[in-house]
């Protein structure tokens, strides 16, 4: 078997004394779309946080393409999108192209001039996610649906290969939810992404991922999406550890 690119053993870590992730284990290879589930405070966000190098295990190790994540230096090959709500304000005054480009201020630093190919990355990104027609207008005008397709495009310039999105659909409309999620399918399966995707409306993402792992300070599952599928309503709301009231979206 091939080397994961994310590999995560015996994880824990611990606010004061309030348990946020108890002995994790997990292991992410090139190719999959894991959607990671869990209740709120289950400790998906901060298991987010190890990933991208923002805290430090307090017990355990993450190692990243290989390498152990306090060696980890290649941060262009990890890709961020967060819950729009949380990181954007509307009313910035920049085109999509502009805020594309700053997903290159890693790679190039501040104050650079761009150069041609650079520009070609940005609008590469941006056909991407289908968004070319809007290249040149103001973000703050674009709906929520359109907004992350942005952010995405913007996750992408960098050309990462895991793109971890954090609750990505909150204060979409369900319509643009739909779109939002068969464009993920599309960068995994076409672009060869692999995905981390944090989310809590288990019905549409067992749709579109082929791994589920739910995390509520222990790994409760973690396996492939159809052995999920099966588990009984009764069985997951003993995972959340209240009842659940599963719904399937349809297109």
């Amino acid at each position: 078997m091939t080397e994961p690119i994310v590999e995560i053993k015996d994880l824990h870590y611990a606010y004061e004394d309030k348990m946020a992730l108890n002995h994790i284990n997990i292991n992410i290879y090139e190719g999959d779309f894991l959607g990671l589930i869990g209740p709120n405070g289950g400790g998906k966000t901060t298991l987010i946080k190890l990933l991208l190098g923002l805290i430090t295990p307090q017990q355990g190790s993450i190692r990243l393409f290989g390498q152990k994540i306090e060696h980890f230096k290649d941060w262009n090959r990890i890709g961020f999108v967060s819950q729009k709500s949380n990181s954007f304000n509307r009313g910035f005054p920049a085109t999509v192209k502009e805020v594309v480009s700053t997903g290159l201020t890693a790679s190039i630093g501040y104050f650079k001039f761009f150069t041609k190919a650079d520009r070609k990355k940005v609008a590469d990104a941006i056909a991407t996610v289908g968004m070319s027609d809007y290249i040149n207008q103001n973000i703050g005008d674009l709906s929520g649906g359109q907004q992350q397709r942005i952010f995405i495009a913007r996750a992408l310039v960098s050309n990462p290969k895991l793109l971890i999105l954090d609750e990505p659909t909150v204060g979409i409309d369900t319509e643009n939810v739909q779109k939002f999620y068969r464009l993920l399918d599309k960068l995994n399966k076409e672009n060869n992404i692999t995905l981390l995707l944090v989310s809590h409306d288990i019905g549409t993402v067992t749709k579109y991922v082929n791994g589920v792992a739910c995390l509520n300070k222990v790994m409760h599952f973690h396996g492939k999406t159809a052995d999920f599928s099966s588990l009984s309503e009764q069985q997951i709301s003993q995972f959340y550890g209240h009842d659940l009231n599963l719904v399937t979206h349809h297109d």
